[in-house]
């Protein structure tokens, strides 16, 4: 059961997180309404892992961003369509196709990056530098928290003669 305390936290995070994700949302549509071409966040995630993580093909590439392969089908188009993705015969299975980002879409991505850690640090730069550190730190560790939790959350919970987990 969790405490008074604990709940109480959970509603200062959950209403910032609603604030930001709104935030973020009118950024984006900003963003989108300023840039005809630009590629939506969905499709443009896609993108990110095939620059980070190298060629994959659209099943590795849906399961990395948890969505179903019908789904990233068109998003792939699109980024074909742009220049930005390429599609290659897979050289362990002929029959199967790998998707790699082009030299462009690694530019798009590079530039994309840039702008978007200019703006953080911009956003961040009167913050103390231990400040900022820690934020980073903390926020990376709320988001494999909250991409974790549906397993975790089904694990079974401990009994009361086993070792219990140590919170972190």
């Amino acid at each position: 059961m969790l405490s008074d305390d604990e709940l109480a936290t959970a509603e200062v995070v959950g209403t910032e997180l609603i604030r930001l994700v709104r935030l973020v949302d009118r950024v984006q549509v900003q963003y989108q309404a300023e840039n005809p071409d630009a590629v939506e966040r969905a499709t443009y995630i896609l993108l990110v892992h095939l620059v980070k993580d190298g060629p994959r093909r659209a099943g590795a590439l849906a399961e990395a961003v948890h969505s179903d392969p019908s789904t990233i089908s068109r998003q792939i188009g699109h980024l074909v369509k742009l220049g930005y993705v390429e599609r290659t015969a897979d050289p362990v299975d002929g029959r199967a196709t790998l998707l790699a980002a082009t030299d462009e879409g690694i530019r798009v991505f590079n530039e994309n990056k840039l702008a978007r850690n200019t703006r953080i640090a911009g956003m961040l730069s009167h913050w103390p530098e231990a400040d900022r550190r820690r934020f980073g730190e903390m926020l990376g560790r709320f988001a494999t928290d909250f991409e974790d939790y549906k397993t975790r959350a089904a694990a079974p919970t401990p009994t009361t003669d086993g070792p219990h987990p140590a919170r972190s």
